[in-house]
C-alpha cells in the first residue's frame, strides 16, 4: 500500500527544486530565484496552498500560452505617491515584489506609496509582500484579484467572485509583527486543491456542490461546478461580510489596475489571465514617533496573547503567530510535500528537463 506520509526536505533544497523547474520553463535566473523565494516562503510558513502546489496550474497556463516566462515589469503611470505597473503577462511574483518595493520607496520619501499592477497573474501569498513593508518599518496592505471564479455572492446560485485575499501587516515587537493574511472565503482554493491532490475529504463548511448543498468532496469544486463558501460560510453566519470584503479586494486590485472583475463574462478568458494586484505602504511616522507606535502595537499584541485561554493547550495567538511557529518547525524538520503533489512535481520536472533535487 503506498505511503500517505509527506516527504520532508530542507527549505533550501525545497526552494531550489522550485527554481530549477522555473528555469527549465525559460524564466531568467534572477526571476526564477525571486519567484522561488516567494513560493518557498508560503510553504515554509504553512501556507501550502500558495507554494509548490501552484506549479501544476502554472504549467497548465504556460502550456496554454497564457504566461510570458520572460516577463519584465514596467511603470506605465507614476506620481510621487503612486504607480501603475504592467506585469508584461507573466507570473505575478516578480512584478508584485517590484510593485511593493516601489510603494516602499515612495513611502520613504512621501510617507505613503500606493501601486497597482495590471496584465499579471497569480503572485503567491499576500503576506510575503506585507512583510516587505514591515521590514522597511512601514505598515503594508496588499490584495489581489484571482483568475478562478469559484465563489457565489450571498444568496447567489452562480459564482461571481474569487478567493480575493487581504493582507494587513504592521511592525510591532521585532520578529513578531501583526501579519494578517487571509482569503475572503472560508479557506483558500489551494487548500481545497491540496485535499484533492491527496484524495482527502474537506471539512464541513469549506465547499458546497452545484446546487448549494454542503459537501466534503473537494472535487465538487476542483472538477465540478460547485462553490467555495464566503468567509462566514452561510448567510446565517454572516457570509455577507466575506462577500463584501471580496468586492473591496476586486475594486482595489482589478478596478484601479483596469482589469476585469471576476463577475465579467470575459474574466480570465482569451490569451492572458488579466489579474490585478494592489499594494500600499505607509509610514506610521506620519502620525507619531514610529518607535512609540511599534511599542504600543507590541503591547496590544502581548495583551491578546495574555488572554486566559478556554483550553490551556490552545493559547491565544495573534495574526502571524501560527505561521511563525510553522516556519520555525519546518526550518528545523524540513518542508513537507504530500505524496500526491510530490508525484506531480516530479513529473513536471522530468517533462521540463529540470534536475530532480528532492
Amino acid at each position: 500500500m503506498p505511503s500517505t506520509a509527506p516527504s520532508l526536505a530542507p527549505f533550501a533544497q525545497h526552494k531550489a527544486q522550485i527554481a530549477a523547474i522555473l528555469r527549465a520553463w525559460t524564466m531568467t535566473e534572477a526571476a526564477a530565484e525571486e519567484t522561488a523565494e516567494i513560493l518557498g516562503y508560503a510553504d515554509l510558513h504553512g501556507i501550502d496552498s500558495h507554494g509548490m502546489s501552484m506549479l501544476p496550474p502554472y504549467d497548465v497556463w504556460r502550456r496554454e500560452g497564457r504566461l510570458n516566462m520572460q516577463a519584465r515589469p514596467s511603470i506605465l503611470r507614476e506620481t510621487p505617491v503612486s504607480a501603475l505597473i504592467d506585469g508584461d503577462g507573466g507570473l505575478g511574483h516578480v512584478p508584485g515584489a517590484f510593485a511593493m518595493r516601489t510603494a516602499i520607496q515612495k513611502a520613504k520619501t512621501s510617507g505613503v506609496g500606493i501601486t497597482a499592477v495590471r496584465n499579471t497573474s497569480h503572485f503567491g501569498a499576500c503576506g510575503y509582500y506585507g512583510m516587505m513593508a514591515v521590514n522597511a518599518g512601514l505598515i503594508g496592505m496588499v490584495t489581489t484579484s484571482t483568475p478562478g471564479v469559484r465563489v457565489a455572492p450571498t444568496f447567489g446560485a452562480e459564482p461571481r467572485l474569487g478567493t480575493d485575499p487581504w493582507c494587513f501587516a504592521v511592525p510591532a515587537e521585532p520578529g513578531r509583527p501583526f501579519l494578517l493574511d487571509m482569503a475572503t472565503t472560508t479557506v483558500a482554493y489551494g487548500r481545497v486543491r491540496n485535499k484533492a491532490n491527496e484524495n482527502l475529504s474537506t471539512p464541513q463548511g469549506w465547499v458546497v456542490d452545484a446546487q448549494g448543498n454542503p459537501s466534503t468532496d473537494p472535487r465538487d469544486v476542483t472538477e465540478k461546478p460547485g462553490f467555495l463558501t464566503s468567509l462566514g460560510g452561510a448567510p446565517e453566519a454572516s457570509s455577507y461580510k466575506g462577500y463584501g470584503l471580496a468586492m473591496m479586494a476586486d475594486i482595489l486590485a482589478a478596478g484601479l489596475a483596469g482589469e476585469s472583475f471576476p463577475s465579467s463574462p470575459d474574466h480570465a478568458q482569451g490569451p492572458r489571465l488579466g489579474m490585478g494586484h494592489f499594494f500600499m505602504a505607509f509610514d506610521p511616522g506620519l502620525f507619531r514617533d514610529p518607535a512609540d507606535f511599534n511599542a504600543d502595537i507590541a503591547r496590544f499584541c502581548a495583551e491578546m496573547r495574555a488572554t486566559p485561554p478556554i483550553d490551556p493547550a490552545k493559547p491565544v495567538m495573534v495574526a502571524g503567530d501560527p505561521e511563525r511557529a510553522t516556519a520555525a518547525r519546518r526550518t528545523k524538520d524540513g518542508v513537507p510535500v504530500g505524496p500526491g503533489l510530490l508525484a506531480q512535481i516530479k513529473a513536471l520536472a522530468a517533462d521540463a528537463g529540470a534536475p530532480w533535487l528532492l
